[in-house]
């Protein structure tokens, strides 16, 4: 699992906003994480290896459920439904390995030699980290002054 550090700028506005609010609607902080974590699947998505492409159409986003209010986590995940295309299988049947992930982060061969990942998950991450921020802030903060809109603070 690759752990990034963010350090998000806007967030003093945004905390003023949320004051002003009270309580984060849970709908706005699902759909603002959902919007910045798909511009790390489509960078992933096209930085994945192209063999059937079936790694690229496998890819989608999983939100983990939370037991706290405000918070929404997604994760990049390989569809378990096409399990039986990405787990390979030695000549008795057996699992021996599962190819998303070798693609990923890499995998010995049968001779010793290790064989680099392509990294495409990880460096699109790193890559559009900026990026997936601003979307998080930017969405958040329009959706909070709409909400702040309809309850007549300003």
């Amino acid at each position: 699992m690759v752990k990034v550090k963010f350090k998000i700028e806007g967030m003093k506005e945004l905390q003023k906003s949320l004051k002003k609010l009270g309580e984060v609607p849970q709908k706005h902080v699902t759909s603002s994480a959902r919007k910045g974590m798909n511009i790390i699947l489509k960078g992933a998505r096209s930085n994945a290896p192209v063999d059937t492409g079936d790694l690229k159409r496998g890819m989608k986003l999983f939100g983990e459920k939370s037991r706290f209010k405000g918070k929404k986590v997604y994760r990049i995940i390989f569809d378990p439904t096409m399990n039986d295309i990405f787990q390979k299988k030695n000549a008795e049947g057996e699992i021996t390995g599962y190819y998303p992930i070798s693609q990923e982060y890499g995998f010995f061969s049968r001779n010793g030699r290790y064989i680099p990942g392509y990294r495409f998950i990880h460096d699109s991450m790193a890559g559009n980290a900026k990026q997936m921020e601003r979307i998080v802030v930017d969405t958040m903060k329009t959706k909070i002054d709409q909400e702040i809109g309809k309850a007549g603070l300003k």
